[in-house]
């Protein structure tokens, strides 16, 4: 009997693409989860005036007399937050060409679904705050962070059908499409249209290189940075800037793969075909060949699965905790939480995030699969189905980057907004999993 070492193992494990998206999305809730804590604990500790000051610091990028300069907290929230936002657009790209997206029977659940849970809690918001100071914040409920949701229903493990996990990354990849257009429609105050048009201008290039068969990365990276800034200088946030490119990227391989199949095959032969050396090293010809493997196994996927599946570990272990440590300290004045809890805008977010969420995503759920329009997840139950709502109530780094967008000059605002997306969060992530827990015993 062959024995293993635990990276052997894990080594002749062969992960789907799904499998590696569910474990980066994992790694990326617990990672946040973690900075969280750090950000809060600084936010409300002796270090809380260096905390704020470091995240003040202003970058300067000068070019001759041009000059480009905003705080750290902005580079984070407009610059590599466009990273995270493009991986997004990958992910809804893959989900729409070969995933629960790409037929409509299997998008009609999670599309449906996804849209309760956007309209029902902009709508209690909006009651809520009709009229007050607050009422711009209606986007701030309307989005799931998928990283976290998606972690709480992956530590169930074989509680939940694979079926039930994939609704759950539909739905949440759906209700982040929802928030980009949200932020790109509601969002911008004011538009500048001839850096727009030259944003434009950088996309129709992109779309060019993948009409022509271009697959090398290096040209849409560049493309994408011109675009980028053009979007930042005409007003529409930079961030939908990602979203649009990844829509550019090739999602076609070189090789089909027959050819990949048809042409490693014969390498190997060519490789077998010289003998084995006394000490076991390869001949010249044999590192060349394989080489021309390597390049084949590249040329066989997509540059647009290439980079999604590149950018998960940098956006998990780098854009993700930034971002949690630059925008989730809040200084908490535990005498006064009573207050601001039930002040109108954070109220509104708290009833959005877990009585629209859940009501929305249920109810919209409940009607598409009685009148036959979809059907249940396989193995799953409506009360799983409930469970999965809830989870889609936690609505931690969306909903801060909307908050942050809606009261840009309200400092008071957004920190009521933040405590009802911690409380919200915190509710609807518990109690999902004990939910959805307790459903799979019964």
């Amino acid at each position: 009997m062959k024995l293993y070492a635990p990276w052997e193992k894990a080594f002749d494990r062969i992960a789907t693409p799904f499998e590696n998206f569910l474990h980066a999305q994992t790694t990326t809730g617990l990672v946040l989860m973690f900075m969280t804590v750090v950000a809060l604990i600084l936010a409300n500790s002796t270090l809380a005036p260096s905390y704020a000051d470091f995240f003040h610091t202003y970058i300067d990028f000068n070019v001759g007399s041009w000059k480009l300069s905003h705080t750290l907290h902005y580079w984070i929230n407009d610059g590599l937050m466009a990273i995270f936002f493009f991986m997004i657009g990958l992910e809804i790209k893959r989900e729409i060409l070969v995933g629960e997206l790409s037929s409509i029977k299997g998008a009609m659940l999670p599309i449906l679904a996804a849209i309760g849970g956007m309209v029902l809690p902009a709508i209690i918001y909006t009651a809520i705050n009709y009229g007050g100071e607050g009422a711009s914040g209606w986007g701030i409920p309307i989005a799931t962070d998928i990283a976290f949701a998606i972690s709480a229903l992956v530590l169930l493990g074989k509680r939940v059908s694979p079926s039930l996990v994939t609704f759950l990354v539909a739905l949440a990849i759906v209700d982040d499409l929802g928030a980009v257009l949200v932020i790109a429609l509601f969002y911008t105050d004011t538009i500048n249209m001839f850096p727009l048009g030259l944003s434009a201008a950088s996309f129709l290039i992109m779309l060019l290189f993948n009409r022509f068969g271009i697959h090398a990365i290096l040209p849409y990276l560049i493309m994408g940075v011109f675009m980028w800034f053009f979007m930042l200088e005409s007003g529409v946030h930079a961030t939908i800037a990602g979203v649009i490119a990844a829509m550019a990227i090739p999602s076609r391989p070189k090789f089909t793969p027959i050819d990949f199949t048809s042409h490693t095959k014969n390498l190997l032969d060519e490789y077998d075909n010289y003998p084995i050396a006394t000490d076991h090293t390869m001949h010249e010809s044999q590192k060349a060949i394989l080489l021309n493997i390597k390049d084949k196994i590249d040329a066989v996927s997509s540059p647009s699965a290439k980079l999604e599946h590149d950018l998960h570990l940098p956006v998990a272990l780098i854009v993700i905790p930034l971002f949690a440590l630059a925008n989730a300290g809040i200084s908490i004045d535990f005498s006064s939480i009573g207050e601001t809890i039930v002040s109108p805008v954070s109220l509104g977010v708290i009833a959005g995030l877990i009585f629209g969420k859940v009501l929305g995503i249920t109810g919209a759920a409940y009607i598409a699969i009685k009148l036959g329009i979809a059907q249940l997840p396989h193995n799953s139950t409506m009360s799983q189905v409930f469970g999965v709502a809830f989870l889609g109530g936690i609505g931690f780094t969306m909903s801060i980057f909307v908050a942050d967008l809606a009261f840009l000059t309200n400092d008071t605002l957004v920190f009521q907004a933040k405590i009802g997306i911690l409380s919200a969060s915190l509710f609807t992530g518990l109690f999902g999993y004990f939910w959805l827990r307790a459903a799979s015993k019964s």
